[in-house]
């Protein structure tokens, strides 16, 4: 399985640029499902057919955190606006990918002071892109505004630790890949491969529109709070299993579908942790608001230095979540 998480976390496919990583996971999943098809927005929605009369939708979003190009200026340095959740901090002296071309971001100052002052109060306004070209004409024809962009930075294994850009959520992607390969349910089971979460949770709030589903389950990345000093009034840790959400900002789980998890979790010796996010929020809560609402859940996987480019997660966390997964499409409820 790391072969296809290092695959898939290396595409470049930013919020509303997701063509590149939905061919792929087509490609690993058609040979698995019953039916397959890309709606409008552009959304990846797979169907296995089982033998109940209910049906389980399990998510994860295929768009990663971006830039966009917004101006070039003379001498072709590009300046940049953030798609999705971008830190400033997280881009000083990276590396980016705008459809092949690798562009280093650096920050502005004309005097000593300047500079020292700009890296303490950094935002995209004091920091450009280099592409390596002399002229703003040169800059046009390869990037021209509006090009959008991603961290190019690549897989590492660490064995017990994996890292990569874009775990967030190619991650989940991974895991539901794995999962219909391997899993013979007894539900129907859509797995949504959805767009432009990062920007909105746009792609949730349609991609079960046509369907009648009764339960549906983001898979998603959390914040892990075992580094030094991180925030303290979270628990979540990497390799202590997979991560129930409770609640995060943009929703609170439905209680029944929170203990259909805990329970097959327990059922099948499979570790979790409970999570109570402080802030964000997944595609759970576009699912709870599509049309007259689908009780909801996350289950979420630890990860550290979220929206950075080296997003680290732990191996064992993510085959639990498979196995998860596996045991809900055949679990009573």
């Amino acid at each position: 399985m790391k072969e296809l998480i290092k695959n898939i976390t290396e595409i470049s496919a930013p919020s509303g640029r997701e063509t590149a990583v939905r061919e792929f996971i087509k490609k690993e999943i058609e040979n698995y499902v019953d039916e397959i098809k890309i709606d409008k927005l552009g959304n990846l929605i797979a169907i296995k057919k089982g033998t109940s009369n209910k049906t389980v939708l399990f998510d994860a979003h295929m768009d990663e955190i971006g830039v966009v190009v917004t101006h070039i200026l003379d001498g072709g340095f590009l300046k940049i606006e953030q798609v999705g959740g971008q830190n400033p901090l997280n881009l000083v002296g990276t590396r980016l990918n705008f459809n092949g071309r690798i562009g280093v971001v650096g920050i502005e100052g004309e005097t000593e002071k300047e500079l020292k002052e700009n890296y303490k109060n950094l935002s995209l306004d004091n920091m450009y892109v280099d592409i390596g070209v002399d002229s703003k004409e040169d800059a046009e024809k390869i990037v021209p505004i509006g090009t959008f962009g991603t961290f190019w930075d690549g897989f590492v294994d660490y064995g017990r630790y994996c890292v990569s850009k874009a775990m967030d959520d190619r991650i989940g992607c991974a895991i539901l890949i794995e999962s219909i390969k391997n899993i013979h349910n007894i539900h129907n089971v859509i797995f949504a491969f959805t767009v432009q979460e990062e920007v909105g949770l746009v792609g949730s709030f349609v991609s079960s529109y046509d369907y009648d589903v009764d339960r549906a389950i983001a898979i998603d990345v959390t914040d892990s709070l075992d580094t030094p000093k991180a925030l303290k009034r979270m628990s979540m840790s990497l390799g202590k299993g997979p991560c129930i959400k409770i609640k995060d900002n943009y929703s609170v789980s439905d209680r029944e579908v929170v203990e259909w998890i805990k329970n097959t979790a327990v059922k099948n010796g499979i570790k979790y942790q409970l999570e109570v996010l402080t802030f964000g929020g997944t595609n759970a809560a576009g699912y709870q608001r599509t049309k007259s609402g689908i009780p909801s859940c996350t289950i979420s996987i630890p990860t550290r230095y979220i929206h950075s480019p080296h997003e680290m997660v732990s191996y064992n966390d993510v085959e639990n979540v498979v196995k998860l997964v596996t045991k809900l499409s055949q679990s009573e409820f």
